[in-house]
C-alpha cells in the first residue's frame, strides 16, 4: 500500500504553519512517524526537534532560577589549580558576595568556578551551577547545591544574565573572555540595563585593558565611555562593594521612577 497522503496535486499539504506542495507533500503522516517504532532515529537530531530541545531548556532554566533573589555571576577558568593563587581568590570572591546577600552563579565547572561556588557554600548561601555539555568536562563540581545543565552555550549565557546584577570575572581563558565580552556588549549596547563588570586581578587583565586603551579605542573601534563600563581590582571585597552599590543605586532610580508615578510626575 503507498503510504504517502491522498493530496491532489492542486492542493496544499499543511503541517502546522508549514504548507508543503507537489514533490514536497511527505509520504507518511506526522502522527504515523510518531507512532512507527520501526525505522530510523535520525529525526531526533534535525533542526525542528532542536527547536524544542532548545526550548526545554529556556523553561527549565528559567523554572528553576525564577525564585533565585539577588545574584552575581563570577566567570573563571577551568583550569585553575586548588593550590593557585587565584582559587583562593575565588573562594574570597564567593564568600564575601553571599556575605552581601547575594546567591553565586558560575559555570558549575572546576577551577575558578569551583572556588566562587565553594566559598559560597562555606558561607551558607546559595551555589548555583550552570552546567554545558562539553567532551572534557566531568560535570557540576560538588560545591554547587542547584545545578542546571545545558546542552547549547545560548541559552546557558541567557541565565548567566538574566538572573544577576553584575559579572566578577576570575582570572580565565577563552570561554572567560567570551563571557565577559558578550557582557560588555549586552550593557554597551543597552540590551540590559546598567550592569557592573569587575575584573579580579590586575597582574592578568591589566595587560588586556593596555591594549584596549592604547590600540582599539586609539583606533576608534571602542570609546572611552565603553571602557567605562569595566572596573579593575586585586580586592574581592572591593570587587562586592561595586556591585553593591549599583545595585543600590538601581533600586534608588527605581524607587524614584514609582515615586514619580504614582504623584502623576514622571518626569
Amino acid at each position: 500500500m503507498d503510504p504517502s497522503p491522498q493530496v491532489p496535486p492542486d492542493r496544499d499539504y499543511y503541517q502546522g504553519p508549514v504548507v508543503m506542495r507537489r514533490s514536497k507533500v511527505p509520504r507518511s503522516t506526522t502522527d504515523q512517524r510518531l507512532l512507527d517504532s520501526r525505522g530510523s532515529a535520525d529525526w531526533l537530531h534535525t533542526d525542528p526537534w532542536r527547536v524544542m530541545r532548545i526550548q526545554s531548556e529556556f523553561v527549565n532554566g528559567f523554572g528553576a532560577l525564577a525564585e533565585l533573589g539577588p545574584a552575581v555571576s563570577v566567570f573563571g577558568s577551568a583550569r585553575t589549580r586548588p593550590e593557585a593563587p587565584e582559587y583562593a581568590l575565588g573562594e574570597q570572591v564567593g564568600r564575601a558576595l553571599v556575605e552581601a546577600g547575594f546567591a553565586v552563579i558560575t559555570g558549575g565547572g572546576p577551577g575558578g568556578m569551583e572556588a566562587a561556588n565553594k566559598g559560597a557554600l562555606e558561607a551558607g548561601g546559595t551555589s548555583v551551577g550552570l552546567g554545558i555539555e562539553l567532551p572534557f568536562e566531568a560535570g557540576l563540581n560538588e560545591h554547587v547545591d542547584l545545578g542546571v545543565n545545558f546542552r547549547y552555550f545560548f541559552a546557558r549565557k541567557t541565565m548567566f544574565v538574566k538572573y544577576a546584577c553584575g559579572f566578577i570575572v576570575l582570572p580565565g581563558g577563552f570561554g572567560t573572555l567570551d563571557e565577559l565580552f558578550e557582557a560588555v556588549t549586552l550593557v554597551q549596547t543597552q540590551k540590559v540595563t546598567s550592569f557592573p563588570i569587575v575584573l579580579v586581578g590586575t597582574g592578568y587583565w591589566g595587560g588586556l585593558l593596555d591594549w584596549l586603551r592604547g590600540t582599539a579605542a586609539a583606533a576608534g573601534t571602542v570609546s572611552e565611555k565603553d571602557l567605562a563600563l569595566l572596573t579593575l581590582t586585586d580586592d574581592p571585597h572591593e570587587a562586592v562593594r561595586i556591585v553593591v552599590e549599583a545595585e543600590r543605586a538601581v533600586a534608588e532610580q527605581q524607587a524614584l521612577a514609582e515615586q514619580r508615578a504614582a504623584t502623576g510626575h514622571p518626569e
